[in-house]
């Protein structure tokens, strides 16, 4: 038997960059802090948390949905894939990712409970924030680093 579960997570960035980052090996690893190799076409195989997942894309449509198989290294011989939709959609803070896991094994309840929020959503919440702080700096240095010339002034 396996069973399904759906969680929400609010993600400080537009979903095009959410959906970039998820299918971007250096980017994914970096928003998680395990290896991953990912790919942006469909039927490529994918993995994550340095092998601990391991699937492949069934349906990329860019800045909106992301559906994977995905099985750990604790699924038995016997266990199906299981099967991860990931809706982007944007909102006032940024983005609104749904995810719909399903054909979980039985007893696999820890992605469900804190797994998810705690090997991605707040790993990526951080991720973007820091991303989004530094974007912010980088104005502020470079304004300080030249002055305008005043119009038709030439130089050399």
């Amino acid at each position: 038997m396996s069973y399904a579960f759906t969680l929400t997570a609010t993600i400080p960035a537009p979903p095009e960059e959410v959906y970039a980052a998820w299918l971007d090996s250096r980017r994914h690893s970096r928003m998680t802090g395990g290896k991953a190799v990912m790919s942006l076409r469909p039927g490529a195989r994918v993995s994550a948390w340095d092998g601990y997942i391991s699937g492949r894309n069934l349906e990329l449509v860019p800045g909106k949905r992301i559906v994977q198989t995905w099985r750990t290294s604790e699924f038995s011989d016997a266990d199906a894939d299981s099967i991860i939709r990931v809706s982007l959609r944007p909102v006032r803070q940024g983005t609104r990712l749904r995810l719909r896991h399903s054909q979980v094994p039985d007893g696999h309840t820890g992605y469900e409970l804190g797994g998810w929020e705690n090997f991605y959503f707040k790993p990526m919440r951080e991720y973007f924030a820091a991303r989004r702080a530094r974007a912010a700096a980088v104005p502020a240095r470079r304004g300080t680093a030249k002055k305008p010339r005043p119009a038709g002034v030439r130089t050399g």
